[in-house]
């Protein structure tokens, strides 16, 4: 790759060592510096002559700088995986708790050593996970459960970001609650799926909430005395909710209820499969 192709690849951001292989010596660098043809970014990080300093630009130059044990997190890392339309105006850097490196302005560390699960490499830069990346950036800006609502609709499914918060729980004080507010939508969409599926085959009989000693069932079939669950996300998040759910299931069987448990991915993935024994349970029944 030649050095404008490099150049052009980076939006005008590259590092003295990057030019230093392209034949551009550290004294033919500082030079045009101290000319005003290219610009100083950080040390040992340049703005070529020529382009305007971007949102891409500011945050690999960060990282060019903070070295490539660096990764780009939170907000930043939105801005660059197109969660967010614009960038912040401070990049947030997590550097491993070993470096010790004083930051600069428009440049703040986390210093914490990260799983390799919530790191990836994109267009050359080593950047948080999309699951980490919604859940951290929904803790920073100022509407964070849109944000976060927002992601889990166009850009990373949900047990990404709940898998991310179980390696990071107790990082982030408020994450849970986002996470269990987001959660609960996402269980409103999953009874709204289930409908749809039980009336495109068809079937009818069915109660959504259907009252059951201090519970409701999910959707239930009163008269078969069929209870289908919905094992959404908010109960993951919150372990009250999952010991509750439990107790709901043991007290319907007690009850001589059928109780068929289903998850997201059983309603979007095997559709067919779902519709296929609620109505075995309801033939069994009658």
């Amino acid at each position: 790759m030649s050095f404008e192709d490099l150049v052009a690849r980076q939006s005008g951001v590259v590092s003295l060592a990057q030019a230093a292989a392209h034949g551009y010596s550290a004294d033919r660098v500082h030079r045009r510096v101290r000319e005003g043809r290219w610009r100083r970014l950080h040390p040992g990080v340049v703005l070529v002559g020529g382009h305007r300093l971007t949102d891409e630009g500011r945050v690999r130059a960060a990282w060019l700088w903070a070295g490539e044990r660096a990764v780009i997190c939170g907000a930043a890392a939105a801005r660059w995986q197109g969660l967010l339309a614009s960038g912040p105006t401070v990049v947030d850097v997590t550097v491993p708790a070993a470096l010790h490196r004083r930051p600069r302005r428009g440049v703040r560390f986390r210093r914490r050593d990260l799983p390799g699960e919530d790191v990836t490499v994109l267009r050359g830069v080593r950047v948080t996970r999309p699951g980490l990346t919604a859940l951290e950036t929904a803790v920073a800006v100022p509407d964070g459960s849109a944000f976060l609502d927002r992601a889990l609709q166009r850009h990373v499914p949900f047990d990404e970001v709940y898998r991310a918060y179980c390696r990071s729980v107790g990082s982030w004080h408020s994450a849970g609650t986002l996470l269990i507010a987001a959660a609960d939508r996402a269980d409103s969409a999953a009874e709204r799926l289930v409908v749809r599926l039980l009336r495109g085959a068809g079937i009818g009989g069915w109660v959504l909430g259907h009252p059951f000693g201090p519970w409701r069932i999910d959707l239930a079939f009163p008269d078969a005395k069929v209870a289908v669950e919905i094992d959404g996300w908010a109960w993951h998040v919150d372990q009250d909710r999952f010991a509750n759910d439990r107790r709901k299931g043991n007290a319907l069987v007690r009850a001589g209820w059928v109780v068929l448990r289903f998850t997201w991915h059983d309603l979007t993935k095997t559709p067919h499969s779902v519709v296929a024994q609620i109505v075995a349970a309801l033939a069994a029944a009658a």
